[in-house]
């Protein structure tokens, strides 16, 4: 199989270049219409059903062998159609007749072998790259006049092959020749094209560029340049290069001389920008005959590629380098450990040394990069920020400094820090940075990237940095968002990935210019102090990046996930002020709702009484000890109002008592002893009574000191659990008349029993019965 034998040299370039071709080709598309992604499905055929609106089709990279017109007519809209590897041998352009509007078609990766045009096509990409053609699939009644991307190859050119693509005003001309087995002279003609892309053969000289010539074309790019093609590469720049703007050479396997010479000639050109990608790893020579004359080369570009110094000294190739009087220099990947200063005064505007082993002595002490606007020399071995400061402090017009992923560190104890006055860019990113490099930073920067470090908060005591307006502190240690306190024009911060638990909002009061945060992915506690750095997005005052998807709960636990929007606590619980002034109403409520049932229900009274009776009982235990034993000696207390009096004493106490004197009753006119107090009376006639008799009536419920005794008597029921209590109802009670604080009664007369003097004569007898057995017992002698 032909796409078995393709050699390993299709490097990543190629593969890039068709990446990009279509990424900015379908990525309108995607935007207005109707995208179908059915990459790497393991497809065997056309997918059905697809929405008519489809516009954009990306079938690549399955086990598809062959397209049907019946499949594409329902799909109107398409635009963009990848079939790139695949298995389609066969393609007739006639089954997309009826789609008018298809402007990208890659069929690059199958293993096409014949081709039948179609005139009605009007694309604009067309890419027909790595397949089995044998000679170039061109059909020459062909007519694309949109056509601006055109991708071919084949294992044969003859003179002929181009004549239908030659006239065309593409934009871009890609030639795969990997697989050329056959070529004919001449057979490459003029073409009217802005970019050439051409992969030659990695092994055999077919002498292409020998017959390469240009006219309208701005930019070349090369594809595997062995040594024995150089020379023809040489000539070819110095004869045939036309109005070259722009030279890319990748893959290119050639010596340090030889390179030398492609540097010389290229300067010799109209080309301004030379870039050279992925050349073998070469050894410089003492030899510096290089000739800096005038030159419209601008920017030269060596990435990739090793250059060592094993056989000479290394100032050689630096000095090479250093003096070349152009405007932008980048040689990145070439694990370079140094570069002199230009010998003069140099017209560098750019310089890019990235991913080199430079150390700290590169460029110090350099005063001949005055005009130096942008130095770039991230990936080294770079290890003293204050080394830095003064690397640049020669360098006069210098706006920005890249010195991400080294090993820069700053010590509290370093002093002396003196930065270019112009920086106004600095990227310190992906260093051994701390808080002290707050200490050592330039006046006047505006933008400042110290992601990836291990800064933990920004010190307070620091240099105003007035211009400051994006400061990066991204991946660091910070517990809190920064104040502004030193960076008074602050608009943008960006603490993302920190260890940031409860931003606090008062950062806002200290930076009046910030406008935008970026605080996503920290483990942020949702709690009440949360809602306030959430109230400044919800009023407008700041714009929370990536709000509200990469805003989420870490802590507490079983909030874990839920996105700070979603989250919502107790206005209650939250607000100080709102819950002082609720705990103060209810504070004020309750002690009133207590002021009115102490009114309502006499509460002071009870107390009252209650330590009348402690007070009482104490004074008897003291002086009388013998009185809290168990001795009875009436059978019961009689308490009764003295409007009920007459009552009493001439129809209840001679029933009771009778003639024969076998039931005493105490009454308090002739029981109650001289000197004591009444409630002291009260309560030892009560502790000497088996029962107590209380007279109901309206009379009874006015008097208060009937209820002194209803009191005392019932709290005399409770102390020794008894039944000790006779309720006697001599006239009804309406309810309403009973006072609220008498609420016992209310309670008495509802849950107890009560003996209701009879009306009828008749009954009188039976009551006297009842009541005497109910105060009868044997009293002990005395």
């Amino acid at each position: 199989m032909a796409k078995a034998r393709r050699p390993v040299t299709r490097n990543s370039c190629t593969v890039f270049i068709f990446i990009t071709a279509f990424w900015n080709n379908t990525q309108p598309f995607e935007e207005s219409g109707f995208s179908a992604i059915y990459s790497n499905r393991f497809l065997n055929q056309f997918p059905k059903n697809l929405p008519a609106e489809t516009t954009v089709l990306d079938l690549s990279h399955n086990n598809i062998s062959q397209l049907q017109i019946s499949e594409f007519r329902y799909i109107l809209r398409l635009q963009v159609l990848n079939l790139s590897h695949n298995i389609i041998q066969e393609l007739d352009f006639s089954v997309f007749q009826y789609n008018e509007d298809l402007e990208h078609l890659d069929l690059s990766h199958n293993v096409l072998r014949t081709l039948s045009c179609h005139p009605a096509l009007s694309l604009q990409h067309l890419n027909l790259t790595f397949n089995n053609y044998t000679d170039m699939p061109i059909c020459p009644e062909i007519d694309m006049p949109k056509l601006q991307y055109l991708g071919l190859g084949a294992k044969r050119i003859l003179g002929s092959d181009f004549s239908a693509v030659a006239h065309l005003l593409l934009d871009t001309l890609f030639l795969s020749l990997e697989d050329l087995s056959e070529y004919k002279a001449k057979s490459i003609p003029v073409f009217n094209t802005k970019t050439i892309q051409l992969v030659l053969h990695p092994h055999k000289d077919f002498r292409i560029l020998t017959d390469l010539e240009l006219n309208a074309t701005e930019s070349l790019e090369l594809f595997n340049i062995h040594d024995t093609q150089v020379n023809e590469l040489r000539m070819f720049l110095l004869s045939r290069s036309g109005r070259l703007l722009n030279l890319t050479l990748n893959n290119m396997q050639c010596s340090w001389e030889e390179l030398l010479s492609i540097l010389q000639a290229a300067r010799e050109t109209t080309v301004e920008h030379l870039v050279i990608s992925e050349a073998a790893t070469m050894d410089t020579t003492e030899a510096n005959n290089f000739n800096y004359t005038e030159t419209s080369l601008k920017t030269l570009v060596i990435k990739q590629t090793i250059i060592t110094s094993v056989e000479s000294h290394p100032q050689y190739m630096y000095r090479i380098f250093s003096d070349m009087n152009i405007t932008a220099l980048t040689i990145s990947g070439a694990k370079v450990i140094h570069m002199l200063c230009p010998s003069k005064p140099s017209h560098f505007t750019y310089l890019c040394f990235s991913y080199n082993l430079l150390t700290d002595a590169v460029f110090e002490s350099c005063n001949n990069l005055t005009l130096l606007e942008t130095l770039i020399l991230p990936g080294n071995q770079l290890r003293h920020l204050i080394k830095m400061s003064l690397m640049t402090s020669h360098m006069k017009s210098l706006k920005y400094l890249d010195v991400s992923q080294n090993l820069l560190q700053h010590e509290d104890h370093e002093k002396g820090c003196h930065w270019g006055e112009n920086l106004a860019e600095l990227n310190l990113s992906s260093n051994q940075l701390s808080n002290s490099v707050f200490h050592c930073l330039p006046v006047n920067i505006q933008k400042l990237d110290l992601q990836n470090n291990q800064i933990s908060s920004i010190p307070k005591e620091i240099v105003e940095l007035k211009a400051l307006e994006e400061l990066n502190l991204a991946f660091n240690r910070l517990t809190d968002l920064p104040g502004c306190g030193q960076f008074t024009s602050l608009r943008l911060l960006n603490t993302e990935m920190n260890s940031i638990v409860t931003p606090s909002s008062k950062f806002y009061h200290t930076c009046p210019s910030i406008r935008e945060v970026k605080a996503e992915h920290n483990p942020f506690r949702c709690s009440c102090e949360i809602r306030e750095f959430i109230d400044l997005r919800k009023q407008g005052l700041v714009v929370l990046v990536g709000w509200p998807e990469s805003y989420q709960c870490e802590y507490p636990e079983d909030v874990r996930g839920i996105r700070l929007e979603d989250f919502h606590d107790s206005e209650l619980v939250c607000n100080s002020t709102l819950l002082v002034a609720v705990v103060l109403v209810i504070t004020v409520v309750f002690v009133a709702i207590v002021c009115f049932l102490c009114i309502y229900l006499d509460i002071p009274w009870y107390l009252k009484m209650m330590w009348q009776w402690t007070q009482v009982k104490h004074r008897i235990w003291k002086n009388n000890p013998e009185d809290f034993l168990d001795n009875i000696e009436f059978h019961a207390f009689i308490s009764y109002s003295e409007h009920d009096s007459d009552w009493v004493k001439n129809v209840l106490i001679p029933n009771l008592e009778k003639e024969d004197g076998s039931i005493r009753i105490c009454q308090h006119e002739r029981n109650f002893i001289a000197g004591k107090s009444i409630v002291e009376n009260i309560i030892d006639c009560i502790e000497k009574s088996y029962r107590s008799i209380f007279v109901l009536s309206p009379n009874f419920v006015q008097s208060e000191w009937c209820h002194y005794e209803l009191y005392f008597a019932h709290h005399k029921l409770f102390r020794e659990n008894t039944s000790s209590l006779i309720l006697l109802l001599l006239e009804p009670i309406p309810p309403y008349i009973i006072p609220a604080k008498y609420y016992k009664l209310k309670a008495l007369m509802a849950k107890r029993t009560y003996m209701e003097w009879p009306a009828e004569k008749s009954k009188h007898g039976l009551f006297w019965a009842n009541l005497r057995a109910a105060v009868h017992i044997r009293l002990p002698e005395t």
